[in-house]
């Protein structure tokens, strides 16, 4: 099993509709993730979050919010924009598994192309992309994170204290069962 380690800091942002929430309304536990798309260990923690759904899908609230790393990733906030303006038609979570599935190696003609592939309203979809108010949003989100403490990618929040997993489904997992086991006695 996997080291448990947590932070007794408590995230300064509660979770609203703007967030991108995948899973059960009434789960056990929140598991709340910055990340960035061009990330390494993102991309690792993007596998380990899916085989979670997978294991523990009726007891996880998956959360995701962009903190790109500008000055490391040149794609990353171009791929969170596109999220985001996928996710004004209903798709961010299929446009998030798109970008994260080509392991930080995409570029603007790809994000055009999986929008299409994802059937989006081709300019409604490039209009929000190039919409200055859509990466306002994703700079705010990224602000509001720091604040909270978070200082790189990934940063995990589970049930309300942030957490220090490996990006793996073992160590996420690990983490996941020890708070429900906290939360049960």
């Amino acid at each position: 099993m996997s080291d448990i380690r947590v932070d007794m800091v408590e995230p300064e942002e509660k979770i609203t509709e703007e967030d991108h929430i995948l899973g059960p309304e009434d789960p056990a536990i929140t598991l709340v993730e910055y990340a960035d798309y061009q990330c390494p260990s993102c991309i690792a923690s993007f596998r380990g979050v899916e085989k979670l759904m997978e294991t523990h899908d009726d007891r996880v609230w998956p959360v995701f919010r962009h903190f790109p790393l500008l000055s490391y990733h040149p794609m990353a906030m171009p791929g969170a924009i596109a999220a985001e303006a996928a996710g004004k038609q209903g798709k961010s979570w299929e446009m998030h598994g798109k970008i994260f599935s080509a392991e930080g190696d995409f570029d603007e003609d790809d994000l055009t192309r999986w929008g299409d592939e994802l059937g989006l309203a081709p300019k409604r979809y490039e209009a929000d992309r190039h919409d200055e108010d859509v990466e306002l949003h994703i700079r705010d989100v990224r602000l509001r994170g720091a604040r909270t403490g978070v200082n790189g990618t990934p940063t995990f929040f589970l049930g309300g204290l942030r957490i220090q997993p490996d990006p793996t489904h073992e160590s996420l997992a690990a983490h996941v069962d020890y708070f429900l086991e906290e939360a049960e006695e």
